[in-house]
């Protein structure tokens, strides 16, 4: 046989021949073992969904992860599309306190982009690839509730989770299928409106409903850094009592706050690892899943 190149080995000129090869199959065995049949979810950031060879990878590593038993659960979100959208039909896009503040107007683009165009578009990019996928959003089954989100800055439609019903899931899983979901949401009884929920503390509190083994965040930065400007600053583990402190000392800042902060509600609610990873990093999800060193940061 030929030997084989992976293709960031042959962007460094590097060959990976048949023995090297055999020890990756060999160290990936026992993960394979391991998440079988468990479950793992995954939030697919907007910002790590631009680029079409990124998202086609991360395709391919989710359909491999159910075809050899992973029981995978895809949550989107997709800020970059609404966005252009509301551009597009002359809308402007306004933000509080980095949240998108959502009126009557935008609920309706927000749905039209959520659970219409990009929903669809990964269900149908992980049948392409010869997975099984059914795309939701969580009105279906009414599997997310929702109430307008009080105190602070007013938002409008902007909602915050207060029942997930993971049935529909939990059936989808059970038949072999990947489960894609955008995070609109159902008011609560009474309640006829939809909310824009923010798509991390869904996939959160999804992890957590449905007993998951692990939650992942698939991002566009490393992880968290100790220096925001060095790329190898990463730390890789970070146990979930000490996420205050570096809160406090400013290590944990910015956006990376609430990402930490929607581990915090999966670790709590049962989950035991949460992962923040570089979605730009071909095939990163595997890597984190099936070999020794991981990528991206762990808190647990």
């Amino acid at each position: 046989m030929s030997d084989f190149t992976f293709q960031d080995a042959e962007n460094r000129g590097r060959l990976l021949n048949n023995e090297a090869w055999s020890d990756v199959l060999i160290q990936a065995m026992p993960y394979f073992k391991q998440w079988c049949g468990k479950i793992v979810v995954v939030k697919y950031g907007g910002n790590a969904m631009l680029n079409d060879e990124l998202k086609n990878a991360v395709m391919k590593d989710l359909v491999l992860l159910n075809t050899i038993g992973v029981k995978v659960v895809l949550v989107h979100g997709g800020g970059p599309e609404i966005n252009k959208m509301l551009e597009k039909v002359g809308k402007e896009s306004r933000f509080v306190n980095g949240l998108r503040y959502t009126d009557k107007e935008t609920m309706e683009v927000v749905q039209m982009v959520l659970t219409g165009k990009i929903n669809k578009e990964l269900a149908g990019a992980l049948l392409q690839e010869g997975g099984r996928a059914v795309g939701l959003s969580g009105i279906d089954s009414g599997l997310l509730r929702a109430k307008k989100i009080q105190g602070g800055d007013d938002l409008g439609l902007v909602g915050e989770v207060t029942e997930v019903h993971p049935e529909i899931i939990q059936h989808l899983l059970d038949d072999e299928y990947i489960p894609v979901i955008s995070t609109v949401a159902l008011g609560e009884v009474g309640d006829e409106l939809c909310y824009n929920i923010n798509a991390d503390t869904a996939a959160a509190k999804i992890a957590v409903a449905l007993k998951a083994e692990k939650f992942v965040q698939l991002t566009n930065v490393p992880g968290v850094l100790k220096n925001m400007d060095d790329p190898l600053s990463l730390i890789a583990r970070i146990p979930m009592p000490t996420v205050p402190q570096l809160i406090e000392q400013g290590v944990i800042n910015g956006g990376m706050i609430p990402k930490v902060e929607c581990c915090m509600i999966a670790l709590r609610g049962g989950v035991p690892r949460t992962h923040i990873i570089d979605g730009r990093v071909p095939h990163s999800l595997l890597l984190e899943m099936f070999s020794d060193r991981g990528v991206g940061t762990m808190i647990y």
